[in-house]
């Protein structure tokens, strides 16, 4: 009877932080656990617990849905997080809720803001100051990304290895090849729809970023076959491209590529020729391609 009476009559019972924390709260997705908060106050004091030694917290399948207020209170004792993601997120969040979080985790190595048009340049400052370890940045369609925020950036995470600057329209050559100066080690990158984007820019990351293996050139109307033969000859690591809409950008520079087995997202003319083609008459003639 007395081992009976020891023996836990409710998930409560079981140690915090050797049991609920380690072995089942972390099988539970995010908006289950936002659930239990509401269930009791000691719910609310486990999942406080747990989210406080969370290194991972991404609010993309749950952030149109929840209040910028649970979000502080979520964060607010964590101070380990390593991978924060805030796409979905763009109806809400702001400066003024994400600067505390970066100012009190500096082990960061994975933000992803894309989308989030309600922050300023302050929120990237911070977390260039703040988070020395970065690796991995995602800002796109951040229209409020800058000159001097994303030189702070290359100045302070050094061993930045992947950014998506999609859709950052205020960016020009002139910040993006202080970036490929100061970030060496880059292995992906999109400067994707910028017009600002020209040759300039992509040498200057072919000759510094060597170890580069993807490029997101879409509808970077200002990019020519130059540029294109530059990042041959310096990057041997290259595997994906995308040059769509690239009007510029021929298969004379994409061709010694192509025979690299480097993944191009334009087909070669004469595919693509066949593929029109086919969508006129209905079917694919035959050509014999060894004439």
């Amino acid at each position: 009877m007395d081992e009976e009476a020891k023996m836990p009559t409710c998930l409560l019972d079981l140690p915090w932080e050797d049991v609920l924390v380690p072995h089942i709260l972390c099988y539970l997705p995010l908006q289950h656990l936002v659930s239990l908060q509401r269930v009791s106050k000691q719910f609310q004091s486990l999942i406080q617990v747990y989210l406080a030694n969370r290194r991972t917290f991404d609010l993309s399948p749950i952030g149109p849905c929840i209040p910028k207020e649970a979000f502080c209170t979520m964060l607010k004792d964590n101070k380990v997080l390593q991978n924060l993601s805030l796409q979905n997120c763009s109806d809400w969040v702001t400066d003024q809720e994400l600067l505390p979080v970066i100012g009190q985790n500096q082990h960061l190595q994975k933000v992803d803001m894309s989308g989030c048009a309600w922050l300023t340049r302050h929120s990237l400052v911070a977390v260039s100051l703040s988070c020395m370890h970065l690796q991995h940045l995602g800002l796109a369609h951040c229209e409020w990304v800058d000159s001097l925020s994303l030189r702070s950036l290359a100045d302070h995470c050094g061993g930045l290895q992947s950014i998506d600057l999609t859709a950052c329209r205020q960016l020009k050559d002139d910040a993006i090849c202080y970036l490929a100066k100061k970030c060496l080690q880059l292995k992906s990158l999109s400067l994707a729809v910028n017009a600002n984007v020209t040759d300039e820019s992509v040498e200057e990351v072919a000759k510094n970023c060597r170890g580069l293996e993807q490029l997101d050139l879409t509808g970077c109307l200002r990019v020519r076959n130059q540029s294109i033969r530059t990042l041959t000859e310096y990057c041997p690591k290259l595997q994906s491209l995308k040059v769509n809409h690239c009007h510029n950008v021929t298969e004379s520079s994409l061709d010694p590529l192509r025979k690299r087995n480097v993944v191009i997202d334009v087909e070669p003319p004469l595919q693509r020729a066949l593929v029109l083609l086919q969508d006129v008459l209905g079917f694919a003639p035959f050509i014999n391609l060894q004439i």
